[in-house]
């Protein structure tokens, strides 16, 4: 410090303040116990590849940056400034960084380290032989029962360490233990929670399968009913349609025999006397009223058998009415059908959902609603 800051260690001199009074610290805990921790992770960085010898280069890096300051200090603030200043200094990344680098750049030859060593070696073996030995020997045993009573407290203090220790133990001891039988009996009523709920999921999965069977058998019926009825509105049709067509053949032949009927009556000279010329009928034989009478019984056989093609056509129809009022009602029934499975699922569905909720714990149980049998359509 004389060779690197000379008005400074004057200062210093004058001030009577030593190096171990600020010092000491910094060496022996690599100044760990005031500076902040991104400045330490450098300086032990720098230990590791450089050695023992950084210590002094930080040290002097330490006193050159804040030369300033201590020059015009008394000697309780240069000791409130190593103590509370200078660590603030260095908490931002920047400063430390910048200090890394000057302690780098600072020059501290190992040659002349090893010459200070040895004349502190000598001056100290000097001191040791020009004092008396019964003045050594009482600074050794003061020393050694300044020792043996620091040991003795720190024995003191770890002993009753240790029995707080034990006393913390053992009471966190019995909490945990505690908190493992609460534990225990949680888990073992989620176990029986969980059996019953896999129980009734089992339940309602049996159930659900017996409503689907019953609603599919029941969906099959009344597609087959709808296919069968689909059938027989089609043969409806094609019966309608083979009527209406046969009536109209038979209308049509009718006619014809009809207009045939009344040429060859016209052509002849006695059933043309029959009728005269607006169509009325004159009188004439026996035998002329036996052929009118013939004529009309086949007319009216041809009007009876009419109206019984007509009574055939609406009973037809209303039949094919009949079938479409069931198709009807049987569209109904299935859509019926649809919105029952539909309820069961959804039934099914947050029963289900609940169960697995209750199981995990996050609401209570509940008891499962009565299952109604399915409604069976006629």
């Amino acid at each position: 410090m004389n060779e690197q800051l000379p008005d400074l260690h004057s200062h210093f001199c004058d001030l009577n303040l030593e190096a171990h009074m600020y010092a000491s610290q910094w060496f022996l805990t690599l100044f760990t116990a005031k500076f902040p921790l991104c400045m330490v992770f450098h300086i032990i960085d720098l230990l590791l590849c450089e050695g023992l010898n950084i210590i002094f280069h930080v040290a002097l890096a330490l006193l050159k940056t804040s030369k300033e300051d201590l020059l015009q200090a008394d000697f309780e603030g240069a000791l409130k400034f190593f103590r509370v200043q200078l660590p603030k200094r260095y908490r931002a990344e920047e400063n430390a960084r910048r200090l890394m680098e000057q302690a780098c750049n600072i020059k501290v030859p190992t040659k002349k380290l090893k010459k200070y060593e040895k004349e502190y070696q000598t001056m100290r073996e000097s001191q040791l032989q020009q004092e008396d030995p019964m003045d050594r020997y009482k600074r050794e045993n003061r020393r050694l029962q300044e020792a043996s009573m620091r040991l003795e407290q720190e024995n003191d203090d770890l002993a009753h360490e240790l029995v707080t220790s034990k006393i913390a133990l053992r009471n966190d001891l019995d909490q945990a233990e505690d908190k493992a039988d609460v534990l225990n009996k949680e888990l073992l009523l989620t176990k029986q929670k969980l059996v019953e709920t896999e129980e009734e999921k089992r339940k309602q999965e049996e159930e659900t399968a017996q409503l689907k069977e019953v609603f599919r058998k029941q969906l099959e019926k009344a597609e087959y009913e709808i296919k069968k009825t689909t059938a027989i509105i089609a043969e409806y049709k094609q019966i309608c349609s083979q009527l209406s067509t046969r009536l109209e053949k038979q209308q049509a032949a009718s006619k014809e025999e009809l207009e045939a009927v009344k040429g060859k009556m016209m052509a002849c000279k006695h059933c043309s006397d029959v009728f005269s010329k607006e169509g009325t009928l004159k009188p004439a034989a026996v035998s002329r009223q036996d052929q009118g009478s013939e004529a009309d019984d086949e007319k009216d056989s041809l009007k009876k058998q009419l109206r019984e093609m007509e009574l055939e056509l609406a009973q037809t129809k209303l039949q094919l009415v009949e079938a479409k009022c069931k198709i009807q009602e049987l569209e109904h029934q299935r859509g019926a059908l649809m919105n029952e499975i539909q309820a069961a699922k959804n039934s099914w569905f947050s029963k289900t959902l609940n169960s697995i909720k209750t199981a995990t714990g996050t609401q209570p149980l509940q008891p499962p609603p009565a299952t109604q049998p399915p409604k069976e359509s006629t």
